[in-house]
């Protein structure tokens, strides 16, 4: 499945490189990538595990950047 989330507080293209990186590791994840002029997470993944992998996302997201969202 494919999906687009709006990020919110991404404040650093830098940061939203980092974030990329990290959400492509977690398991069931097939590709991810974050546009920092748009503020927007695309993200290819396997849809039984969405809320595990979301929640996933979200704390690696927090880990670099703690005022930092995905919206879902």
């Amino acid at each position: 499945m494919k999906k687009v989330f709006r990020m919110k507080n991404l404040d650093c293209a830098n940061c939203a490189a980092k974030m990329e990186s990290a959400i492509n590791k977690i398991d069931g994840v097939e590709n991810a990538t974050i546009s920092f002029m748009t503020q927007r997470l695309t993200m290819e993944f396997d849809e039984t595990k969405i809320d595990e992998i979301l929640e996933e996302a979200e704390k690696a997201c927090k880990k670099i950047e703690g005022d930092c969202s995905i919206i879902r």
